[in-house]
């Protein structure tokens, strides 16, 4: 039986990517540092992907094992020379924390073993894989980068698969939205994995889905947050706020469409199956949870601030999303360390200087203007 093994054991790894590769085949080692899901993954062998649905479908899924990396290094390792792929799904920020214990695996593999390993890192992140690549080679010498060469392959990708907070009896079992993508970049005949689809260029398709799916996740959370919305479902049952949202995410597609030539009708068609999915009631996906680590979402290669920057180099509109930007300013949770450290940034130093730090936006951009004016506006209506 072949094998993968994928750090995150958490509600995606088993939910989405982990699932796949059981499904076709392959046995499954999660590595997490999370006891409590190791111990029931060895324990109990499988666990149920149960689909958000009217009539929601059951999945048993078989041949998964767990371990600890900060517990069973060596393990870790003896697992890394036997596998096929090398999968993620734990988060950008934990790549570079990871990485140290993959490339001694990698270093241990290539040593012992002839074969082609995959490493692929399924990240709501454009280019995780070539991040997850650097990670590991800064700690290897040329000679260690050079024998993996012809043996060792990284393809990015892009991931789509929508996995709310959970509220299992048994921890393993995850809920998940029916539909999800998963698209590799490369054109070389890989290891079959049923679900996986193989394309040549994967940008216009990470920058379709980031644009689309996660900026209007991330919009509809901090507008439903705003205006004291639970759930993404119950926001997006607003008429106004749902036309907020599209709006948002028409001015992504036609930045979208113009750079990559893509099918406007094919295009709006996208659109309204995205908030579509975003309706679901059966998910009940807190505004909280979509909207947090809000620093992160405002880099400027994230899902509000790239497509702003590139829409208004093109010469087209940008409002709505400077206003989703103004929103996510406002985010305020207690719960979320991001959120914290925002909102003190803002208090301390301005939203200028975060415009400036965070976004990378010029004090003369008028996007940066815009962002400021929408924000005064937003701060005076929601917080009387």
């Amino acid at each position: 039986m072949k094998k993968v093994v994928h750090f995150g054991a958490g509600n995606i790894g088993r939910g989405f990517i982990g699932a796949l590769f059981s499904q076709a085949g392959y046995h499954v080692t999660f590595v997490d540092i999370a006891d409590v899901i190791i111990d029931k993954l060895n324990t109990e062998k499988a666990y149920k992907v149960i689909t958000a649905a009217d009539e929601p479908e059951v999945t048993e899924i078989h041949n998964v094992s767990g371990l600890n990396n900060m517990k069973q290094e060596d393990d870790v390792i003896k697992a890394i020379e036997d596998a096929t792929y090398i999968t993620t799904a734990i988060g950008p920020n934990i790549l570079p924390h990871i990485a140290p214990l993959i490339a001694k695996g990698l270093q241990s593999r290539v040593s012992v073993s002839d074969e082609k390993v995959y490493v692929i890192a399924c990240e709501n992140q454009i280019s995780a894989t070539d991040l997850l690549k650097g990670y590991i080679q800064k700690g290897l010498d040329q000679d260690e980068i050079k024998k993996m060469e012809g043996n060792v392959f990284y393809f990015n990708s892009a991931v789509d698969r929508i996995v709310p907070i959970q509220d299992n009896k048994n921890t393993l079992d995850v809920l998940v939205e029916p539909y999800y993508e998963w698209i590799v970049e490369t054109t070389m005949d890989i290891p079959a994995v049923e679900g996986m689809t193989k394309v040549a260029d994967l940008a216009p398709f990470i920058e379709r889905k980031l644009f689309t799916v996660n900026t209007g996740h991330a919009v509809t959370a901090y507008f439903g947050y705003l205006d004291g919305k639970e759930t993404i479902d119950q926001t997006l049952n607003d008429a106004a706020i749902y036309e907020k949202v599209k709006s948002t995410i028409e001015e992504t597609g036609a930045y979208l469409t113009t750079r990559y030539q893509l099918n406007e009708t094919e295009h709006q068609k996208y659109i309204e199956k995205i908030l579509g999915r975003f309706q679901n009631k059966h998910l009940h996906d807190d505004v909280t949870r979509v909207g947090r680590s809000p620093i992160r979402k405002l880099g400027p290669n994230d899902r509000l601030v790239k497509p702003m920057v590139e829409a208004q180099k093109l010469g087209l509109s940008f409002q709505n999303l400077a206003s989703a930007v103004a929103a996510c300013l406002l985010f305020d949770v207690k719960e979320d360390p991001e959120s914290v450290e925002l909102q003190k940034m803002i208090q301390d130093q301005g939203v200028l200087h975060v415009l400036k730090e965070i976004c990378q936006l010029d004090e003369s951009n008028e996007i940066t203007q815009v962002i400021i004016g929408k924000y005064e506006e937003f701060k005076a209506k929601y917080q009387k």
